[in-house]
């Protein structure tokens, strides 16, 4: 088995079935203010590694400010939005636990 490294955006989409992964990746990248995914769910959970910035999570009824340095768990079928704050440029990996990405849009 040869294993050789991918390239990856800054603001890339890469579903793990095209590169013989179980697990799809979203990095997001991004300095504007109120930027982020409207309401949504999926099958499966969700983690985000914040890498810097801040954005204001909205999982189920709660709210938090994630940050750089921290990890959040978005679990399966509970909806999730954020939105980026201000303080600099959000950078984050969003693991998505399957190998496509399947989104049920609330909003």
């Amino acid at each position: 088995m040869t294993v050789a490294p991918i390239d990856v955006a800054l603001d890339a989409n890469i579903e793990g079935h095209l590169i013989g992964s179980p697990v799809s990746i979203i990095r997001e990248f991004t300095s504007a203010v109120g930027s982020g995914p409207r309401l949504h769910r999926h099958p499966y959970v969700e983690t985000f590694v914040i890498h810097r910035g801040r954005a204001l999570f909205t999982v189920g009824d709660q709210q938090v400010v994630g940050t750089g340095g921290q990890v959040l768990v978005v679990p399966a079928l509970v909806d999730h939005r954020f939105e980026v704050l201000d303080g600099g440029t959000y950078e984050a990996t969003h693991i998505h636990a399957s190998d496509r990405f399947i989104t049920e849009w609330l909003e």
